[in-house]
């Protein structure tokens, strides 16, 4: 049986605290760049389907215009 020591432990512990704090980084990194990739484009969607809304159905903005 092969035994590493108390090194061995505090160094396997260092590095799944690295591993883990880069993990939650890239996490959110992907979240803050990747969010508005799909924010943005759903926002000129939603704007077409209202454009598009509006032109079928007369309200006070586009009557007598």
């Amino acid at each position: 049986m092969e035994t590493h020591g108390p090194l061995g432990t505090i160094w396997v512990g260092i590095a799944l605290i690295c591993f883990y704090i880069a993990l939650t980084w890239v996490n959110l990194l992907l979240g803050h760049f990747l969010t508005p990739l799909f924010i943005i484009p759903l926002t000129w969607v939603m704007d077409a389907f209202n454009l598009r809304k509006t032109d079928e159905t007369p309200n006070e903005k586009n009557v007598g215009a």
